[in-house]
């Protein structure tokens, strides 16, 4: 658990960190700003280029924290410089999505339309070519964010296990194993 947290977090060109008194960490890079609350019994530094965090004692608690705030630190770096993109993919007949702005609109054989409104964080594309399945294309900073939004969207519909049908991630392969009763 704790062997993740004792890796210094590495600062590219263009990425400032600061740490206020409250352990709250502020990541900013050319891409946006990121902030988020660590736990108080890790401590975070920021050493000639590189983010260090210690935790307090040798609990189990502590090293799976030490971990925890590494990676999200980490992500929080990967982030503000090179950003996340998720792209979905509508699989069946009728399915569409269209988007004005942050509200996005999908067609996925209900007898309504769903509408959801997508957070001011990240951006929304959607693409529809002819032969090919519409796609979503979400793009943020924010890691956390990102995969709650695109769960969310693929809840709406799930991939069923037979034909394939729903909202599925790119290149995603669906496995399935056979009852034998």
């Amino acid at each position: 658990m704790s062997r993740i947290g004792k890796l210094p977090v590495t600062l590219p060109k263009g990425v400032e960190v600061k740490v206020s008194d409250k352990n709250v960490v502020n990541v900013k890079g050319p891409k946006g700003e990121l902030h988020r609350n660590v736990d108080t019994a890790i401590a975070v530094k920021v050493e000639e280029g590189k983010v260090v965090l210690t935790r307090a004692t040798e609990q189990k608690r502590h090293k799976a924290l030490h971990g925890l705030y590494r990676a999200l630190i980490a992500n929080m770096v990967h982030g503000v410089t090179q950003g996340y993109k998720l792209e979905q993919e509508l699989v069946g007949v009728g399915y569409r999505a269209a988007h004005k702005g942050q509200l996005l609109e999908l067609t996925l054989g209900f007898s309504h339309n769903v509408a959801f409104e997508l957070p001011k964080e990240i951006k929304l594309l959607t693409a529809t070519e002819k032969g090919k399945n519409p796609m979503i294309i979400l793009e943020s900073t924010d890691k956390e964010l990102i995969g709650l939004v695109a769960s969310k969207i693929r809840s709406f519909r799930t991939p069923e296990p037979y034909k394939g049908k729903g909202i599925k991630f790119k290149d995603e392969q669906y496995h399935f194993t056979e009852c034998i009763t």
